[in-house]
């Protein structure tokens, strides 16, 4: 179910390319499980309401009648869309609680950190600071998102375009949204961010990606399109010229938002190698793959793939 929700029907895959994506998503599922299960011990449930409100944004602004072809297009049903919305929800149940907030940043580290880097606060000219999530419209050679997310056509870019400013319209975290999404493989790693931009530079800039930053306030969000990619872009902070330091309000955010960020990324993936430890996986899938030389496999797999034992 999970593969037919994610492919793409007008581009057809090679059968090594399937064989590939199967693998990639496999993955993903193998550690969805896992945090299933941790979500069961934990007692963490998805109220009704959230998961009607979920599903009611999957199709906000399509029309009932494009819904349905989509679905039967990927021989889903709206049981398999709100299941596999449930199961996404509680695996980020589960990292929200048992990472995100136990994360803390000491006034010391952010002392540390101004220190360390002292001339990232000195804005020599007027600047704005920006963030990007970079949707392109061809498949990439190599994708860096943390989903593995990948627009491969002109439709596809737009389409998830769309879904992006409907998350972040929503209330998303832009970092997140970004490092989950974004195409972009300098800026995705770090949740899009692309530092202060002096404004004599963005006066050089395209008029499209100039009127897109000049002048709007932060939190502005804005869509630029060129050759059929798109760029999320962000205003978030605008500067004059001059020596910040931490005593200024948005200057200590500023700094404990970053480390904040370095922290839950090191600790997601640090908990997830621990929760995949803990767990007895035989990817059945990966093992065919292997012993057939990458020949597609002939016996029939287990559910999923996989044998799982928490």
């Amino acid at each position: 179910m999970a593969y037919r929700r994610a492919q793409n029907a007008a581009q057809p895959l090679s059968d090594e390319e399937a064989l590939t994506a199967k693998l990639n998503l496999l993955d993903e599922l193998i550690v969805q499980d896992i945090l299933l299960a941790k979500a069961k011990q934990l007692k963490l449930e998805i109220g009704q309401t959230d998961l009607d409100n979920a599903v009611a944004s999957t199709r906000k602004n399509v029309p009932d009648d494009a819904f349905q072809q989509e679905l039967q297009r990927r021989g889903l049903t709206p049981a398999d869309l709100r299941e596999g919305l449930r199961r996404e929800m509680l695996a980020q149940k589960v990292i929200a609680q048992e990472v995100t907030a136990k994360i803390v940043v000491a006034d010391r580290e952010v002392a540390d950190f101004f220190a360390a880097n002292r001339a990232q606060f000195n804005v020599p000219e007027e600047s704005y600071r920006l963030a990007q999530i970079v949707v392109t419209p061809v498949r990439d050679a190599q994708v860096t998102n943390r989903n593995g997310d990948d627009a491969t056509t002109p439709q596809e870019a737009l389409a998830k375009t769309q879904m992006l400013m409907e998350r972040l319209k929503a209330g998303a975290s832009f970092q997140e949204t970004a490092a989950a999404f974004s195409e972009d493989p300098a800026t995705a790693p770090r949740g899009g961010d692309l530092g202060f931009v002096p404004i004599s530079r963005l006066r050089q800039a395209p008029p499209s990606l100039r009127n897109a930053v000049l002048n709007k306030e932060p939190g502005s969000i804005s869509v630029v399109s060129e050759n059929g990619g798109y760029t999320i872009l962000l205003v978030v902070a605008h500067e004059m010229a001059g020596q910040r330091d931490p005593s200024m309000p948005a200057i200590r955010e500023q700094i404990t938002q970053a480390l904040r960020g370095r922290k839950e990324q090191l600790l997601r993936t640090a908990y997830l190698a621990a929760a995949r430890n803990d767990a007895k996986v035989v990817n059945y899938l990966a093992r065919r793959l292997v012993e057939s030389q990458g020949n597609p496999p002939s016996l029939p797999v287990p559910s999923r793939g996989t044998e799982r034992t928490p």
